[in-house]
């Protein structure tokens, strides 16, 4: 039985063209005419061709392989990250193979030559926080590079989450939902995630807000409560969260205290980490970071610098998504923001 796969000698002889023509239309090389180039393009998708790609890989020099290091191991950020990459890429053919590092140079080093050696076509940089350096000097790496969710050189192209947005977002709907006074429990001041977020929320609130920096943990949630139900201050009506860690510890306390969620205080996170958000009780308002919208950005980026498409000083940052979950009262809605 004859194979049924239309092959590139198929489209050369329905347009009347050499299969060199064919090769260069589809491209983009070659001295053709516009008017030629666009027939042949014409017959090629009536004929519904498919380009080899892994010949035009070998044509071009490329292997259709992008490399990811992170140096989150725990997969938090790094396996949506991933999975937005995937999503972005797998329509140009392109796979990513995932290198995890650690804070050992010389380690990290070897993943990077193992993924230069196999001709990666581009690497993509992704870490747990915005303000810290992945131990890598990659500036004799003769391949694209793209940095996400980490520190970057000057100079180089970066995409992160707009937090400071996030957190507006987050004081700016229980304001809506009726709430007077609001209070800010976040991670370490020195994080630069948690003093953005906490930009945001001043934003929203204004200077009088009180901002409480802690650690990224369910305790310091829990200790925060604590803290503001001491009777040294008013007991705020509405508390924004720096993590879904810390929201989840300030409803387990606020629920131990006989305070109800949502009807006495209202309470938002950040993160959408939804094996945390949906199963605190009752489940979490938060800030989503859209982790996968900024995975298909990076790899999108690192695929148009291969190309040649991309100002290699290029910044984006990824606007956050407000999830309504029933910890500040109403049903579950998710509301956007423009980029």
């Amino acid at each position: 039985m004859r194979d049924t796969k239309v092959t590139i000698k198929d489209v050369a002889e329905a347009a009347g063209v050499s299969i060199a023509a064919v090769s260069n239309a589809l491209n983009g090389t070659g001295r053709l005419s516009e008017q030629t180039r666009l027939a042949i393009q014409e017959v090629a998708l009536r004929l519904k061709f498919r380009p080899n790609l892994m010949a035009q890989a070998l044509i071009k020099k490329r292997t259709l392989t992008i490399g990811l290091l992170t140096d989150d191991t725990y997969g938090r950020f790094s396996f949506p990250v991933m999975a937005g990459i995937t999503d972005a890429l797998v329509d140009h053919g392109v796979s990513v193979l995932l290198a995890a590092v650690d804070e050992d140079p010389e380690r990290a080093r070897l993943h990077v030559n193992a993924l230069l050696e196999r001709r990666v076509d581009g690497l993509i940089v992704s870490g747990r926080r915005a303000d810290r350096h992945i131990p890598l000097d990659l500036s004799d790496a003769d391949v694209p590079v793209v940095y996400a969710l980490t520190a970057s050189p000057s100079g180089s192209p970066t995409i992160t989450v707009d937090d400071q947005d996030g957190a507006r977002m987050g004081a700016d709907w229980l304001k809506k939902t009726g709430r007077r006074d609001i209070v800010h429990v976040t991670g370490p001041e020195s994080h630069l995630a948690a003093r953005s977020r906490a930009a945001g929320y001043r934003e929203a609130i204004g200077k009088p807000g009180r901002v409480m920096h802690g650690q990224w943990a369910e305790r310091w949630g829990r200790q925060a409560v604590a803290e503001l139900w001491s009777g040294a201050s008013p007991a705020p009506d509405g508390i924004t969260c720096g993590s879904d860690q810390i929201a989840r510890g300030v409803i387990d306390e606020l629920r131990e205290r006989g305070i109800k969620v949502p009807e006495q205080v209202g309470v938002v996170g950040f993160d959408n980490w939804q094996i945390v958000a949906d199963a605190t009780l009752p489940p979490l308002t938060t800030i989503d970071m859209n982790l996968r919208m900024l995975g298909q950005q990076a790899g999108l980026m690192v695929l148009a610098m291969s190309r040649g498409e991309l100002d290699t000083a290029a910044e984006h940052k990824i606007p956050c998504t407000l999830v309504v979950r029933q910890s500040c009262g109403g049903g579950k809605r998710v509301e956007g923001t423009e980029a």
